[in-house]
């Protein structure tokens, strides 16, 4: 546990399944309060801030649209009516959508874009302005995912937006640092998520994904939880800037494991 993490608020958003709710869950443990976001799923949300309380932190939870600007003040403020402050904020909230991309309507590629490029960008100025405006040395981590490096072929809108969060993460946080703002992001690999549950349940489906993972297995929500509470916390102080991948070693181009090439 990290000391230094404890009473600080968080807001998490898309906290209402998998990732969101494992980080949300870690920042209970860490005692913070935490603003519980969710687009749909409320039950979700309300599980993951009973869980939060339980693992002794406070939680309240709270709809609303990351793409819009309505949605994230809407956060900041049940951050501040509810715990008074805002110190670390995740954009988590996040969508994929398969198609060939000759296929790929435009009305989707735009839904992809708008929650998890968009929606990235308005979390962090939101929150930005809130830091900046009370001199505070805030903390933010954006999610990304592992094909902000990899292609994948049909996720064309995904992989755009994940490549364009690496770039936005990296340009903001050498905008704000000298602010004390630090901005990171996370990029997991194939991760034991509610999204992934129909292809994981699939044994052949499964097997081929643990063959792209180095370390020979999927990983868990927790483990990617871990990263975000060291990256909120003053022991990666000295690190903005960055993508922490969190993922077995699926980045390390695992076709070459074995010697081959």
């Amino acid at each position: 546990m990290y000391k230094d993490l404890e009473n600080k608020v968080a807001v998490v958003t898309g906290g209402s399944k998998g990732i969101g709710t494992a980080i949300s869950e870690r920042f209970g443990k860490e005692h913070m309060s935490v603003v519980v976001n969710y687009h749909s799923d409320e039950d979700g949300a309300k599980k993951a801030a009973e869980i939060v309380e339980k693992n002794g932190g406070k939680a309240v939870t709270i709809q609303a649209n990351v793409s819009t600007e309505e949605g994230n003040q809407a956060l900041i403020d049940a951050a501040v009516d509810n715990f008074g402050d805002l110190d670390v904020w995740v954009n988590n909230a996040g969508m994929e959508i398969k198609s060939p991309t000759h296929e790929l309507s435009l009305d989707d590629w735009q839904k992809v874009i708008s929650v998890d490029q968009t929606g990235v960008f308005l979390g962090c100025k939101t929150a930005i302005a809130y830091f900046e405006k009370h001199n505070k040395q805030g903390n933010i981590i954006n999610m990304s995912s592992v094909h902000e490096q990899i292609p994948w072929p049909t996720f064309a809108s995904y992989t755009t937006a994940k490549g364009g969060v690496k770039m936005f993460t990296k340009t903001i946080a050498m905008e704000y640092a000298k602010d004390g703002i630090r901005v990171n992001g996370i990029g997991p690999g194939a991760i034991n998520t509610p999204i992934n549950a129909k292809k994981f349940a699939d044994k052949e489906q499964y097997d081929q994904t643990v063959s792209m993972v180095p370390m020979n297995r999927i990983g868990k929500p927790e483990e990617v939880a871990a990263g975000a509470a060291w990256l909120a916390s003053s022991e990666s102080s000295y690190v903005t800037g960055i993508t922490l991948f969190i993922d077995g070693g699926m980045t390390l181009y695992p076709a070459f494991k074995d010697g081959q090439g």
